[in-house]
């Protein structure tokens, strides 16, 4: 009791220490694990580890199989939430680099490591494309803990985030049907049978049967999973979509599904069980679920439980002879050769023809951190495979384990300075964010964004996100008062933020909530109907217009659904073309924009400073100016004192 217990309490330590430190939680979780674990044996007084999931073969508290089969629903889990994230429509719609980066950086690396562990480590040629297999994923988990704090251009946090999210169950069904391909060669029945392949035979098709007899049993893993897979992800999304399971059980329900698809399958094939329920994740991340974010959600918090208990338990039940099997320096030339030489080769030739500058491509080669996906998969096929009695599938574990820590704590420990000396740092957070995705919010964040500002769109509403993609502006469907938007790598280059939703106290939320970390350039909301009407005093300072507040902002908006410029050639010019706009009923002053393009809110100018090339942009009707600008030429510019 004390050691589950345990486990559990360190498990969810580590992940607070993760977050504290933000640093991924992979490191503190694999490192408590080994230091209460194999390395315990150093310092206990009896000589014996702490905790120990499994000694003398079939002691422990989880003895015989049970660890083995904890850890392969585990993985199971964390694998359908994975498929979950994996959305066809995002592939093809960030193509380009991430594309290439997640089909052609996937083969480089492939056979790239591959060969590297065949020829440096020694290891024979299925064990080695195993190990690649498994170190072609990175994860979301790994990746956004080290970028959090680094404010990068956009382009390059996007492609770093993607990558992570997508690759994830990519290379967990590569790794999968590698092991499929290994367990065919090496199970008890496939070799019975190719025994009598070849000995039932004289001549040279022999060796023809024994291959063929894998490589059917192979198709057989695939079939069965992919087919289990797709049966599975069609009754569950059937069953929500007509009610059959009530909602109050919609997630227990779907962990259930899960595990009967994973067991069903591998009772029909053999270790079919993990290509099945990624095939479920994916099928059900592609629908249009109603309940999807919902589930999604359930399946993030029961990974985080799963993941917390899992690495604590893989990493005390490596021994010490586990460790020293990769205590030498062909480990070393092993590692350096995938994190130098493997890793920038299939970067450079995912981002050739990009308009990725040789800097940035370098700063995305150094931030390849392995994760969670990586590390428990290897364990699991690491232990059937020794079962097995698999030649070198003792170094499955070892070496990815090895291979996690080393790449997570250099980028962790480096990422920053490495941005630094390689000048990919943004110098200003230039970026808006817009809480809210109305008419009103759709029209000012196309203008911002059609002038080089990159705008976010924050909404609850699904139907304002919708609309607002539709414009080319990114928008995030998230209720401001659940969900965290802090963790998303692609904010980085926020510095401002409009509150600008019709009611005032999700204004006030999200300027409480995120304007330290979204807002330091500028906060901004809208006034409310109280204070417009009763004119009470306010902060000018964060607000966005002075004179009008949601309610007109939108009645215009109905009626002249366009933002106008006007040019201003001095001061007097833009006081008296301002004092139009303000005294129409019909038109909102919004942006000083100067003869560089930068844009500046006009009820935060401190003073006035025109320049020719300066222009005023209202929301509104158009109007004709051309009187007042002509006037204004006879007149004495005014100035401010």
């Amino acid at each position: 009791m004390l050691e589950l217990a345990g486990i559990i309490i360190l498990g969810i330590f580590a992940q607070w220490l993760a977050w504290k430190l933000k640093i991924p939680a992979i490191l503190p979780l694999i490192l408590i694990g080994l230091a209460v674990g194999p390395l315990s044996t150093f310092y206990s007084e009896d000589g014996n580890q702490w905790i120990q999931p499994i000694y003398n073969g079939n002691k422990g508290f989880f003895p015989g199989e049970g660890l083995f089969y904890f850890v392969s629903l585990a993985i199971g889990i964390i694998l359908f939430e994975g498929g979950l994230t994996l959305k066809m429509g995002e592939v093809k719609k960030v193509g380009g680099v991430i594309g290439k980066l997640i089909s052609l950086g996937s083969i480089v690396t492939f056979f790239g490591a591959g060969v590297s562990a065949h020829y440096f480590f020694g290891l024979d040629w299925q064990i080695s494309f195993l190990f690649a297999g498994l170190i072609i994923v990175t994860g979301p988990t790994v990746i956004t803990p080290i970028l959090r704090n680094i404010p990068l251009r956009k382009d390059i946090s996007a492609v770093l985030k993607w990558e992570g999210i997508l690759i994830d169950p990519i290379g967990a069904l590569v790794a999968v049907l590698v092991f499929g391909f290994i367990s065919v060669n090496v199970s008890p029945e496939f070799v019975e049978a190719g025994a009598e392949a070849l000995s039932g035979a004289a001549d040279h098709g022999a060796g023809g049967s024994y291959t063929k007899h894998a490589l059917l049993e192979f198709g057989k893993i695939i079939v069965i999973g992919f087919a289990f897979g797709l049966a599975g992800g069609f009754a569950m999304y059937h069953a929500v979509k007509r009610k059959v399971i009530p909602h109050y059980l919609l997630n227990v329900a779907s962990l259930s599904i899960v595990l009967l698809i994973f067991v069903l399958s591998d009772l029909f094939a053999h270790e079919s069980g993990l290509l099945a329920v990624v095939v479920m994740g994916m099928y059900l991340g592609n629908s249009d679920l109603p309940n999807l974010k919902e589930l999604l959600y359930f399946k993030e918090s029961l990974s985080l439980l799963l993941i917390s208990i899992l690495f604590i338990l893989l990493s005390a039940n490596i021994s010490v002879d586990d460790l020293m099997l990769i205590y030498n320096w062909k480990t070393a030339i092993l590692f350096a050769t995938i994190i130098f030489v493997v890793r920038p080769i299939g970067v450079f030739l995912s981002t050739a023809g990009s308009n990725l500058k040789f800097n940035e491509k370098l700063f995305i080669s150094w931030v390849g951190p392995r994760g969670i996906v990586a590390a428990g998969i290897a364990s699991l096929f690491g232990t059937k495979l020794v079962e097995m009695g698999v030649s070198g599938a003792e170094y499955i574990t070892p070496l990815v384990f090895g291979l996690v820590l080393v790449t997570v704590l250099l980028n962790a420990t480096t990422a920053r300075l490495v941005a630094s000396l390689l000048g990919v740092f943004l110098k200003k957070s230039e970026g808006i964010m817009i809480i809210g995705g109305s008419r009103v919010s759709r029209l000012i964040g196309s203008y911002l964004q059609q002038n080089g500002r990159h705008v976010v769109l924050v909404d609850s509403n699904r139907i304002n996100v919708q609309k607002a993609k539709e414009l080319g502006l990114d928008a995030i469907n998230a209720n401001i008062y659940n969900d965290d938007l802090s963790d998303n790598i692609e904010l980085s280059d926020m510095g401002y933020l409009l509150a600008m939703t019709g009611n005032d106290e999700i204004n006030k939320q999200a300027m409480t909530r995120f304007g330290k970390r979204f807002g330091e350039n500028g906060i901004y909301r809208l006034l409310t109907s109280e204070e417009l009407i009763k004119n009470t005093p306010h902060d000018s300072d964060e607000i966005f217009s002075n004179t009008h507040d949601y309610v007109r902002f939108t009645q215009i908006a109905r009626d002249f659904p366009s933002i106008q410029e006007i040019d201003v050639q001095d001061n007097s010019k833009f006081l008296k073309v301002l004092e139009m706009i303000r005294d129409s009923k019909d038109a909102i002053p919004l942006f000083k924009k100067d003869e560089n393009g930068d844009i500046t809110f006009i009820d935060s100018l401190k003073e006035v400073d025109i320049v020719e090339g300066t222009s005023i942009a209202y929301l509104g009707k158009p109007m004709d100016f051309e009187e007042v600008i002509t006037a204004t030429m006879e007149e004495t510019p005014i100035t401010k004192d």
